[in-house]
């Protein structure tokens, strides 16, 4: 443990050998679940693009293989160019989504080969790799940023899949069945002091660190998710027709889009339905909401007399032990998430019911912090105080300002290597087609 920082790093960040082998772990995990997405539709459902916020997916699948090359190959590596002619097809910043599909791309099967012949270089690199010198390679750095790049890249696939039309291409098991959640509605959030973000954690991003002292008041939090049940309340009584709950510009948004419901809902009668993954079923009424943009949650907490999360309370619930002035790396302590632990990695396709993982809550007997949705917060997507970008500014920096929300805690489509109770996430307030939820709180006056 760093003193200065307060939290624990990964337990393999100074073994070679192990530093060695969760990186193999992490990128043949990540692969496994790219070609998953990329081998189950083919034609017009893997080149062409089914929403102009969305790539098509033989876009997405050769962008992994180049920024793998462009890091581990040329970086790590030191080795030359293979294809340095498509470097500006497969770069996010200089072509918007829009325009990908009228670009000169990589065919499928261009675009699988690439892909293959990158990851066995990459193997050979990391095979020989030492895991020091520079900041890019301390404790294979670069390897995690590949590994997270991919998997973040992956649940931006899984979004296109919801968001494409024609049968179901993707299958998983469901989430076990839980009774539905008795619990307390919401816990107190002792105020004080707590360590935020991360100086330690080998593979957090430039956004996540430094690790700095923050004070939260006191608060009260969701214990869950807010539900679809919950959230039907709100639509019931009118929600989406009274201007005193949402913001101005939330307001306007809602009334020009015609948006009366989340994403993929539809009425049938005296009930709603809603598509997932081209299966069409009933809302359940116990599993966390999902589809909302952050006008729409934050119309939902005013409506309820209270308010969503700031980002600095929703770490504090979700990383503080009270019992020793504590900070852990996630809500159940600091081993690496099991599936005891959180819904992560798309091993479901969907969200858990409200009140599941028992083993994954807070000391303060918060659940699902991690996995299941996205949970937006009140906050604007900002620098920490000491904030340097690596290795690049386009990662971070370029997005800091008011015009993101911040989310936190991943969902099931976020595989644990990209989740972490440090891990930020952000997104302009509009979004909806990302798989996000929230929870709300209020604030308690001070003891």
């Amino acid at each position: 443990m760093d003193p200065a920082d307060g939290t624990p790093a990964a337990a393999d960040s100074g073994d070679p050998g192990a530093l060695r082998e969760r990186a193999l772990d992490t990128l043949v995990r990540a692969r496994a679940r790219t070609t998953l997405l990329t081998s189950c539709v083919e034609g017009p459902d893997l080149t062409g693009q089914v929403s102009p916020l969305m790539s098509p997916l033989v876009w997405d699948l050769a962008h992994i293989g180049n920024q793998e090359e462009q890091w581990l190959l040329r970086a790590v590596g030191g080795q030359e160019a293979i294809r340095p002619e498509i470097d500006s097809l497969y770069d996010a910043f200089e072509h918007p989504r829009a325009e990908r599909p009228r670009l000169p791309l990589l065919s499928p099967a261009e675009a699988r080969g690439y892909a293959a012949d990158v990851r066995g270089r990459a193997l050979d690199v990391l095979e020989g790799a030492a895991f020091h010198g520079t900041r890019l390679t301390e404790a294979g750095f670069a390897f995690g940023m590949i590994a997270q790049h991919e998997q973040q890249h992956d649940e931006t696939m899984l979004i296109t899949h919801q968001l494409r039309k024609g049968p179901q291409a993707l299958t998983a098991p469901d989430p076990e069945p839980v009774p539905w959640f008795t619990g307390p509605a919401e816990v107190l959030v002792p105020g004080g002091p707590f360590t935020m973000g991360t100086s330690t954690e080998p593979w957090a991003l430039d956004n996540e660190r430094p690790a700095h002292r923050r004070e939260v008041a006191p608060f009260f939090l969701d214990t869950t998710p807010v539900t679809n049940g919950a959230y039907r309340a709100f639509m019931d009584d009118g929600g989406y027709d009274d201007p005193r709950w949402w913001t101005r510009e939330g307001w306007e948004h809602i009334r020009r889009h015609s948006i009366t419901a989340p994403l993929f809902w539809r009425r049938d009668g005296g009930q709603w339905l809603r598509r997932r993954f081209g299966v069409t079923e009933v809302v359940p009424a116990d599993e966390p909401v999902l589809h909302v943009c952050w006008y729409e949650a934050d119309a939902y907490a005013r409506w309820a007399g209270r308010r969503l999360p700031t980002e600095a309370e929703w770490e504090k619930a979700a990383r503080h032990d009270p019992a020793g002035d504590r900070t852990a790396r996630y809500p159940w302590g600091d081993a690496d998430p099991g599936p005891e632990h959180a819904n992560l990695g798309q091993r479901h396709l969907r969200p858990a019911p409200a009140g599941s993982y028992p083993a994954g809550e807070s000391p303060l007997g918060v659940r699902q912090l991690i996995g299941d949705v996205w949970e937006w917060t009140s906050s604007d997507f900002a620098p920490y105080p000491g904030f340097k970008a690596f290795p690049y500014k386009e990662y971070s920096e370029v997005f800091f300002g008011p015009e993101y929300k911040v989310l936190r805690g991943g969902s099931f489509a976020v595989d644990a290597v990209a989740c972490r109770g440090t891990f930020r996430n952000w997104d302009y307030p509009i979004r909806r087609q990302i798989f996000s939820g929230f929870r709300t709180a209020r604030s308690a006056e001070a003891a």
